[in-house]
């Protein structure tokens, strides 16, 4: 299967991270979800699809509940499995969380925690 939907750059304001700065100033999180489901010969019914729109939500959820994470290996964690739990037409996902200002003493680009995480198959 290569089909997938790709909602890539979704940027939040939170909490997430091991300094008491972060807990109170927040920085910017930016998240990439690959969503891998096979849609070739997919009817044009929502409902036979994955919803994009209800993912978007999820991973708004995850990043800016109440729920505050030190590591973004663990938000990441915390989406991928979610999107699998909400969206039962998927087989696959990839889910990267960017923290491009993390407090780090130099100069970089970007720091980024990637998962991807597989559907188990049915037991027949």
């Amino acid at each position: 299967m290569t089909s997938r939907v790709v909602l890539e750059g979704l940027e939040f304001h939170a909490r997430h991270g091991v300094y008491d700065t972060e807990a109170v100033l927040g920085a910017r999180f930016v998240v990439d979800a690959e969503l891998h489901y096979d849609f070739a010969g997919l009817p044009d019914e929502l409902n036979r699809a994955v919803n994009y729109a209800a993912v978007y939500d999820a991973i708004r959820d995850e990043v800016t509940g109440r729920r505050r994470y030190n590591l973004i290996e663990v938000l990441t964690d915390r989406i991928a499995r979610r999107l699998l739990n909400d969206q039962p037409a998927l087989a696959r996902v990839i889910v990267r969380v960017h923290k491009p200002f993390a407090p780090l003493p130099g100069v970089f680009r970007d720091v980024y925690a990637e998962l991807t995480l597989e559907r188990e198959p049915a037991i027949p």
